[in-house]
């Protein structure tokens, strides 16, 4: 890589899965990787590699101004935010807590936008940047159970494509990473809140047995593997000139086509006979 081309990257939620995967790359091109997250101790493999773990969380004002400034006394610029920390909390919205409903949009959203706001005067004054923020296709269509979740990724798509437009005139590039189904541990997790969630409510039954198909789609060969979202992000961080979405990863170009295609009823109907599928 020549020194032109090599950039300063601050990401987040770095410690597994996507992250970790996509800090290992950006690393192993030559680009200096900031990578942040809660767990530090699970990115200590990655110094072997030249990047740089840095302990964040996006829900912590103050633990993102640090993290920004260790960027900057270090480099004294930051070419390229990834934003990839989030979680995902399923459940019928009558039964999520409003405080576990709060930290999901607080993580997904709050804690993207405002990292953004951090960085976003350092691009504005360096003339360049890019801005890479991971949604997910749960912005573009709603499964069985996902209430708060889509609310959340719908949101940052909204969020993308407004800050897009505000930043073209500074020279800073706003991107949407857009993954289908990948084999995280993400998956477990939903679906383990799911069935937590739904213990001893009317939702139980079929909740349990969405829950349950979760753990098995996750457990299965059927989805991609992380390191195709992070081949995703590679390019998006490296291209001239990036696309404004990048699609990727098992299902993501059926679930947005079939959403665009069946009729809103047909949907629904559909969500629900997969919500009853035992597995």
């Amino acid at each position: 890589m020549n020194k032109s081309d090599k950039k300063i990257i601050l990401l987040t939620g770095a410690s597994s899965g996507i992250g970790y995967d996509a800090a290992l790359m950006l690393a192993e091109q030559g680009h200096k990787v900031y990578a942040a997250a809660r767990r530090v101790e699970k990115m200590e493999p990655l110094r072997e590699k030249g990047v740089i773990p840095i302990r964040m969380d996006v829900t912590d004002e103050s633990s993102m101004a640090e993290g920004v400034k260790t960027v900057l006394d270090a480099d004294g610029r930051i070419d390229v935010l990834i934003n990839n920390a989030g979680y995902g909390y399923f459940g019928a919205i009558e039964n999520v807590p409003m405080e576990d409903a709060r930290r999901q949009i607080e993580v997904n959203v709050f804690g993207l936008a405002r990292l953004c706001q951090m960085v976003l005067p350092i691009m504005r004054n360096q003339g360049s940047g890019r801005i890479i923020n991971t949604s997910s296709v749960a912005g573009k269509a709603v499964l069985y159970y996902g209430g708060w979740y889509h609310v959340s990724k719908y949101s940052v798509e909204a969020f993308s494509d407004a800050l897009r437009m505000e930043m073209k005139p500074f020279g800073i590039d706003v991107v949407m990473i857009e993954p289908g189904g990948i084999k995280t541990e993400w998956g477990h997790i939903a679906a383990d809140h799911l069935a937590a969630s739904s213990k001893d409510t009317p939702y139980e039954a079929t909740a349990l047995n969405e829950s349950r198909a979760f753990h098995w789609i996750y457990d299965s060969k059927f989805l991609s593997k992380p390191s195709v979202v992070a081949k995703a992000i590679s390019r998006a961080v490296n291209s001239r000139h990036p696309l404004a979405r990048y699609r990727i990863g098992a299902y993501s170009g059926a679930i947005v086509f079939f959403h665009w295609l069946l009729p809103t009823r047909w949907w629904d109907a559909l969500m629900r006979v997969l919500g009853k599928v035992k597995k």
